[in-house]
């Protein structure tokens, strides 16, 4: 049911209304210039952004970057993190999601796939220029534009004990093979037929493996056969934030094994294609390193931290969001 205001009410509303439109008309005869057109303050006005992307920890956390920095500039953000690329990127092409963190390298083979088959040839290397670059040319006929990536990368990559590297003198893959140990691999269940893990270890880097048991790629259970001793090297990534829980260590990956995963945003060109996102994006991008990702990591896995909470801290901490 519809109320009437009282009498005296009225009257307040309507004298509200008059002198509300009589300023109107005064600011449209005196030019009509908005604040935003003489530099008075920001683009943003208030436009709704969601941001995208995958639901696991290092996912959520760039989410909640990404939607920080951009309400510093005075967007109306939300975060709708999903099960995985197979469905936030149809979103993110529609316009239902209009922007989310990704990774170079995997997100130009989903494309390949998505253009060329699933048997395309692979268009993303170990460079992370000429994988950007092939990212970009199968997302620009898509509405995606592809923003500058940084250092921050996500890769696959594997670890010991430092006890087992201290004894061994290791520090790189290299030294790995040149050591001549046959090692037990703790990795993914398909480990014997990608590119970058068996096959790679053994034909870049003449690594012995003379088993792979297939507990998963970081696994809590894959990295705890390591450290107990059941295995000698185990599958994990970059900025797994908590291998020194496990008294674990990474050797480096020397000559390039894994492809370019760096860290960047792609966002859907009609709805968040304009310069004031990427500015923003881009500082955030810049100053992201692949250590920021391993203690915001550690922090929401093993403090138990939410990400809203840590990408937080991180943003004030860099001076990139106010305290």
């Amino acid at each position: 049911m519809t109320r009437s205001l009282p009498r005296p009410a009225r009257r307040r509303a309507a004298l509200a209304l008059s002198a509300a439109t009589a300023l109107t008309l005064a600011l449209t005869a005196c030019g009509g210039d908005s604040l935003e057109e003489e530099g008075g303050g920001s683009d943003a006005g208030g436009r709704s952004l969601t941001i995208g992307g995958a639901n696991f920890t290092e996912a959520t956390v760039l989410i909640e970057l990404y939607a920080q920095i951009l309400r510093e500039e005075g967007f109306d953000t939300e975060t709708t993190p999903t099960e995985g690329r197979e469905i936030y990127g149809p979103e993110l092409e529609s316009g239902a999601i209009d922007i989310v963190p990704e990774y170079a390298a995997t997100a130009a083979e989903y494309y390949n796939a998505q253009a060329n088959g699933p048997e395309a040839e692979p268009v993303a290397t170990p460079d992370v220029t000429e994988t950007v670059e092939a990212l970009r040319e199968l997302t620009g006929p898509r509405g995606l534009t592809v923003l500058d990536p940084g250092e921050a990368v996500d890769q696959n990559a594997f670890a010991v004990t430092e006890e087992f590297a201290e004894e061994n003198g290791l520090t790189t893959l290299t030294d790995l093979g040149e050591s001549g140990l046959s090692v037990r691999l703790a990795a993914g269940e398909d480990c014997a037929t990608r590119p970058f893990c068996e096959p790679g270890l053994e034909e870049t880097y003449g690594i012995d493996i003379a088993e792979v048991d297939p507990l998963g790629v970081g696994t809590t259970l894959a990295k705890q056969s390591v450290a107990d001793g059941e295995n000698d090297l185990v599958l994990v990534t970059t900025t797994d934030g908590t291998l020194p829980d496990f008294g674990l260590t990474l050797l480096e990956d020397d000559r390039n094994l894994q492809l370019a995963d760096n860290v960047l945003p792609v966002v859907n060109t009609e709805s968040a294609g304009d310069e004031e996102i990427a500015a923003a994006l881009g500082r955030l991008t810049e100053a992201l390193t692949t250590e920021d990702l391993v203690e915001l990591n550690r922090q929401v896995d093993a403090e138990r931290r939410t990400a809203e909470d840590v990408a937080r801290d991180w943003l004030t901490q860099e001076g990139l969001i106010g305290g």
